[in-house]
């Protein structure tokens, strides 16, 4: 596939976002597995996706996620600690759909070669196409660097959008209330953790477009369902309160409700650490 020189530069259009967990006594495989194999097999060596970053949440990071007692409607781990191992992956945008259409190939091909992974389960793996950024300085790490840049934590947040609150509304919103929360320095007059955020709606498969060897976990949830994804310069138990006070800000704005906060760390690839800490 050669690359189009049309392109005006570099832009982030979609994300793979899967969440996953090794069956108990196969995480080393499974993480070996992952990073040595598919990560390249079945994703990298495709056509427009073009940056990847693997994470991982342990039991301690698990042990904070909120909120609990989500309905199973509208869950998106489930039970809320389901899920050890984010990857997540940029697609170019405006090339998505040649990309889409080598992955659902894909994916098949290389299970009927043996090359896929049963001691596996997946919690939620989604697509998201982009449809915002914010950043806490101007001339910052570009939204399409984000997976490479060496951040030290990263905190999905997916919310429910109230009826009729479309997502401009809600950006609206996070700009003028959120952002300058979110990007404030610390108390001594210290950069503030977040450094940038992006904002992501899910695409919502019609037809065999979603299929898979495998069961996928939680759906994409409907057209009201928004994600961002918080990247931080800093462990994200350390920011806790900063996203429990987001939190709060987001459901006591009326305009939606949050159906998950999770953090995670970066995992070292070409190492098993973490693998021993995620039960």
């Amino acid at each position: 596939m050669e690359p189009y020189g049309a392109d005006d530069g570099v832009h982030v259009g979609s994300l793979l976002f899967t969440l996953v967990d090794p069956t108990p006594g196969n995480e080393v495989a499974y993480n070996r597995w992952y990073e040595r194999d598919h990560l390249y097999s079945g994703c990298m060596v495709g056509p427009w996706l073009f940056a990847n970053r693997r994470w991982v949440a342990t039991r301690e990071l698990k042990d904070l996620r909120f909120p609990t007692g989500v309905d199973a409607e509208y869950a998106v781990a489930d039970p809320i600690d389901a899920g050890s191992y984010l990857a997540t992956y940029f697609i170019h945008k405006g090339h998505e759909a040649e990309h889409f259409a080598w992955a659902n190939k894909q994916v098949f091909e290389l299970y009927a070669n043996n090359r896929g992974f049963d001691e596996r389960v997946h919690a939620h793996t989604s697509l998201y196409f982009i449809v915002g950024e914010n950043h806490r300085t101007e001339d910052g790490v570009p939204s399409h660097m984000a997976l490479d840049h060496p951040y030290q934590g990263l905190v999905s947040v997916h919310i429910d959008r109230a009826d009729g609150v479309s997502h401009p509304d809600f950006a609206e919103w996070f700009n003028t209330t959120a952002a300058p929360v979110l990007f404030a320095d610390a108390a001594d007059g210290t950069a503030g953790a977040v450094d940038q955020v992006l904002h992501w709606r899910p695409i919502i498969p019609k037809g065999e477009e979603g299929n898979a060897p495998m069961k996928l976990g939680t759906g994409p949830g409907t057209r009201q369902r928004s994600m961002s994804l918080l990247f931080l310069t800093d462990d994200p138990r350390n920011q806790m309160p900063l996203l429990e006070q987001y939190a709060t800000l987001v459901n006591d704005s009326g305009l939606a409700t949050v159906r998950l906060v999770a953090p995670f760390i970066p995992t070292i690839p070409g190492t098993d650490i973490y693998t021993d800490q995620l039960w």
